[in-house]
């Protein structure tokens, strides 16, 4: 599939070009300067033909800000893997002295490059447009993506400029895998190692991922989705409107994937927030895989650390205990290949089915052999049990005589057996008592 980089300074809009162009409001718009800082990949179709959209930080010519120099680096990735690029510029301001520097850059590449000028909200505005001739790069194209003005004729050149393209379309189905934490628990650095090139701006300072950034990973045996989320910190922690966005959009990215991937800072240990995102997990009935990152900055690492690591964690998080535990780190690359495997089988455990036979073979002499207690004097009997089919998680039914009186501490009961007995690890499970 041919890919359309939009590139420009920073705020002309081309986080809102994107999110015009891909239908969606995958990207976040706001009138603070630089606040795209990774690169965000979208789906546009027009005319029968579809292609990929990539929205880029803005580009900032010898700045000192300490996330400029990451973002051209993304500009700069995303220029070179791109089949053609939309130079986005400000009308309401003219032609600048970043736009030549830009400009000049985008000349070098040789790629195909249509300049857009943005922000040409009413015709008056399409006479200024002439002053940008002097970068160069063609004939400029007057839009306005807050309203869509002049998008209809930019996307028909976009698609006179890209090559007929025969590739299959992205398949759909493929296992979403979310990489969660508080901020700056690395991971952003995990998906970078998984990937082995810097698409996502890793710095020292929380909350520098802002957007939920889905990667492709097709390698080694594996194929599913990457999706790296901004640090979700407390409610009254969150000032910033922006940040509000993002951390919203990281619970979104929760609620739309399969696994979820739990950074916990080995530095730090497991903390209040940690907890809150296990929760989170939780209630949306998610799989779970633990990494304790930076573990290469843990001087003693024998088994009685790990091991009280490990209790301390399932202790916090009880009474659902059946997790993988990893001890990793992103920088020095130790174990993430570990962390793939134990996600994909995470994953694959959502799935298993049980037979009705095998079931009621292995629980009812576990059931009668430990009854539930009995309430009022009255006795409560469990004679049959099954896996109910196609349920996004794995579902269990145990039919009594009195399913009114079968407290939760029995159903965990029930459900700490199946998974004593079935591979279900990291998965959650559902069981429901019914009347027989």
């Amino acid at each position: 599939m041919s890919l359309v980089a939009i590139v420009g300074r920073p705020n002309v809009g081309k986080s809102t070009l994107f999110n015009r162009l891909t239908k969606s409001r995958r990207a976040i718009v706001s009138e603070e300067a630089g606040t795209t800082r990774d690169r965000q990949y979208g789906k546009c179709e027009w005319n029968g033909r579809e292609f990929s959209v990539v929205d880029t930080g803005g580009w900032v010519v010898k700045s000192d800000d300490i996330f400029e120099e990451e973002i051209r680096k993304q500009v700069v990735i995303a220029t070179e893997e791109a089949d053609l690029v939309l130079f986005l510029v400000d009308i309401t301001t003219g032609l600048t002295d970043w736009d030549e520097d830009v400009a000049l850059i985008l000349r070098r590449s040789k790629l195909p490059v249509i300049v857009v000028a943005n922000k040409a909200d009413n015709f008056d505005q399409y006479y200024e447009a002439a002053e940008f001739y002097r970068l160069g790069l063609g004939d400029p194209m007057c839009i306005s993506s807050a309203t869509g003005s002049g998008t209809g004729d930019l996307l028909d050149k976009v698609l006179e400029n890209l090559k007929a393209d025969n590739a299959d379309d992205i398949e759909e189905g493929i296992p979403r895998f979310a990489v969660v934490g508080r901020p700056n628990a690395g991971k952003s650095s995990l998906i970078n190692a998984f990937i082995g090139e810097d698409r996502h701006i890793v710095t020292d300072i929380a909350g520098t991922t802002r957007d939920s950034i889905y990667t492709r990973y097709d390698k080694f045996g594996f194929d599913f989705y990457l999706v790296d989320t901004a640090g979700i910190r407390r409610k009254n922690k969150v000032s910033e409107d922006l940040e509000f966005y993002s951390v919203m959009r990281s619970i979104r990215a929760i609620e739309n994937s399969d696994v979820c991937i739990l950074m916990i800072d080995a530095t730090r240990g497991i903390e209040a927030q940690d907890m809150n995102i296990f929760q989170l997990i939780q209630k949306n009935n998610k799989s779970l895989v633990v990494v304790v990152n930076k573990w290469d900055l843990v001087e003693n690492k024998d088994q009685v650390v790990i091991k009280t690591f490990e209790n301390a964690i399932r202790e916090r998080m009880a009474p659902f205990v059946d997790f993988p535990i990893i001890f990793a780190s992103a920088l020095t690359k130790q174990r993430i290949f570990k962390v793939l495997e134990t996600a994909k089988q995470v994953y694959l455990n959502r799935t298993n089915k049980v037979s009705t036979s095998k079931l009621n073979e292995v629980m009812l002499p576990l059931i009668e052999a430990y009854p539930p207690p009995s309430v009022k004097g009255k006795y409560i009997k469990i004679k049959f049990c099954m896996q109910v089919p196609e349920t996004q998680i794995p579902t269990f039914v145990f039919y009594a005589n009195l399913p009114q009186y079968v407290k939760e501490p029995y159903r965990r009961f029930l459900e700490n057996k199946i998974r004593e007995n079935w591979q279900m690890t990291g998965c959650p499970i559902n069981v429901f008592i019914r009347q027989k």
